[in-house]
């Protein structure tokens, strides 16, 4: 795959021209300076409008701050990103990290993408390729903390699956931008080279995420609310390999979507989330894979 995290493997990402599936990138002095969007919502008027505050860059991905309904203010903050952007390089499939120290940092950025400071991690609280894509950082601040410093409430994590057809806008910390579409539908398998994620979103093809925009919230658009987060697509129509996707159904029918990009569903995880900001596999109703 061409998503390199770190090291010399980050000379080798392409950015920008494909939606290589680590959609990450290579330097974060090549991102926009000026929040900007790339495409229009296509539901009407109830569309509420959608800003970055809460959201954050990392050194070669997007992510988010994130709590549950749950989560109280004095818990330590979550950090969402991919899995493929952990700076210990891809999971290998089958292999869930749990608790591992890490001292990451991350631009957190107001309404309008502007950074207002930075946030640094403890640990990686949880962190994945297989099934989902997905990690989870605890930082060394508290929801309040953050909120009294910087005036940045945390996204909240829907507990209710997206619907097909809802309208969803990805919120790309590090590239400063926006993409707004529509749940298309959602992959039974997405199989990409050595990973398979399950029950993934697929989007409508006004969201065209380009390399950087790996670990962005997906957020409904109507209730603001994370329902994803934004980690591949296929490049350039080629059968699950890498930088290229492909979906296969119950039947084992594979189908493949050129140009077409894809998040992981967050609903799931947020039974795993508990006092504490503690990650617990155990909970019922509890999606995420087991070390």
């Amino acid at each position: 795959m061409k998503k390199p995290l770190v090291g010399a493997f980050l000379a080798t990402l392409l950015v920008g021209a494909g939606v290589a599936p680590a959609f990450a990138a290579t330097s974060q002095d090549a991102a926009p300076t000026r929040a900007t969007s790339t495409a229009k919502a296509s539901t009407g008027a109830k569309a509420k409008a959608v800003d970055f505050a809460g959201t954050v860059a990392l050194s070669n991905c997007s992510g988010s701050v994130v709590r549950t309904a749950a989560s109280q203010p004095n818990d330590p903050a979550l950090v969402m990103s991919n899995g493929h952007c952990l700076e210990t390089g891809f999971p290998a499939a089958g292999q869930v990290i749990v608790n591992r120290a890490s001292s990451r940092t991350f631009s957190l950025l107001n309404g309008a993408a502007q950074k207002v400071g930075t946030l640094k991690a403890s640990k990686i609280a949880y962190g994945t390729m297989t099934d989902t894509d997905v990690s989870l950082y605890q930082l060394t601040s508290t929801y309040a903390q953050i909120q009294s410093q910087y005036g940045i409430k945390a996204l909240e994590l829907s507990a209710a699956r997206p619907a097909q057809g809802s309208a969803i806008t990805v919120v790309s910390g590090y590239w400063k931008k926006t993409y707004s579409c529509n749940v298309d539908g959602f992959a039974y398998r997405l199989k990409e080279g050595a990973w398979t994620w399950k029950d993934s979103v697929r989007y409508t093809s006004a969201c065209q995420t380009i390399g950087g925009t790996s670990g962005s919230p997906v957020l409904d658009t109507n209730t603001g609310k994370v329902v994803a987060v934004n980690n591949t697509g296929n490049e350039d129509g080629a059968r699950c390999t890498d930088n290229n996707p492909c979906e296969v159904d119950e039947a084992g029918k594979v189908t493949v979507r050129k140009g077409i990009n894809y998040g992981q569903q967050t609903y799931n995880m947020v039974p795993c989330i508990t006092t504490g900001s503690k990650i617990d596999l155990t909970r019922p109703g509890c999606a995420l894979p087991k070390p």
